[in-house]
């Protein structure tokens, strides 16, 4: 007896659709993790700048290698918790959209520097 599955992915969101957060509204750690984007590091986790696939496709469709993510701390946390930054564009210190998750990759803010 053999069972099939399909899965279906999420069609792609528009920039457009997603909220946004201004820079300074978002948690002290997710601005200093911001900061250490721009300057290009130094970053405290293996894990940071390494790509992000996008396979939730709740961000803009692009290549692959286009997104970078990064963790962000959480206090009182003894893993990298789930709180990321993922940056997309072609220098990773000069990112094209920065986006915001605090629940894992469940749902993202786009990040502005002003209103």
């Amino acid at each position: 007896m053999a069972c099939t599955v399909l899965v279906h992915a999420k069609p792609p969101t528009e920039t457009a659709g997603l909220a946004t957060v201004l820079v300074t509204e978002l948690p002290r750690e997710a601005q200093e993790t911001y900061r250490a984007i721009r300057k290009g590091g130094p970053f405290p986790y293996e894990k940071d700048g390494t790509v992000f696939g996008n396979r939730e496709r709740l961000l803009p469709r692009e290549d692959r290698g286009f997104y970078r993510e990064y963790t962000v701390r959480t206090p009182g946390e003894r893993t990298r918790g789930a709180r990321r930054i993922v940056c997309g564009g072609p220098v990773p210190a000069e990112p094209k959209a920065c986006y915001y998750t605090q629940d894992h990759y469940a749902s993202f803010r786009m990040m502005v520097d002003r209103p």
